[in-house]
């Protein structure tokens, strides 16, 4: 349970969070439980809602490969929450558990991703393990498999989802509390 409890569905609603509702639920949480604490500041859960839907949901890189990221991430900050959603347009694109688990561990050396997709999970790996090591030949590595745009798209994503994951880790009881 969180420390800070989620407002209910129909206050959020009449603060104007329907939108940001209804993402989370494209994003996987039916309950919309992350806006719904976040609505105790709704300019903050409106602002934060849409950069999450937006990097997560739209744009050129593969939606697939961002939720694999996305879940790598939440994996990495310790949150069950981000970490048990899968997405609406992930489960309809055939992404499998299986997949996920590959690419969620490690940096992705699985085979069965493409050098592009490897690139792009060793990025968010070493976002927040090794940032010194995401230098100029990381970048240019990168520029053989994305754009600058889709490389702006996955740095942006990772910045937000990680950042936004590692506050909700704090919101909530981890397996070793004693509550």
């Amino acid at each position: 349970m969180p420390h800070i409890d989620p407002i209910s569905r129909q206050a959020a609603a009449e603060q104007g969070l329907g939108r940001v509702m209804d993402a989370f639920a494209e994003m996987g949480d039916q309950d919309a439980v992350f806006p719904r604490i976040l609505a105790h500041a709704p300019n903050y859960a409106q602002a934060l809602g849409d950069a999450l839907a937006t990097s997560l949901l739209d744009g050129g890189v593969d939606h697939n490969l961002k939720e694999i990221v996305r879940i790598q991430l939440a994996r990495t900050a310790a949150d069950p929450y981000f970490a048990g959603l899968r997405s609406r347009k992930a489960l309809a694109g055939g992404l499998s558990e299986a997949r996920i688990h590959a690419g969620s561990f490690g940096s992705g050396d699985a085979d069965e991703f493409s050098p592009a997709e490897k690139w792009a999970l060793r990025y968010a790996y070493l976002m927040y393990r090794h940032p010194e090591r995401v230098d100029n030949s990381f970048y240019e590595e990168g520029k053989r498999h994305f754009t600058e745009a889709q490389i702006m798209e996955i740095g942006g994503m990772i910045a937000v989802h990680y950042g936004m994951q590692v506050f909700m880790s704090t919101l909530q009881d981890g397996p070793d509390s004693k509550a």
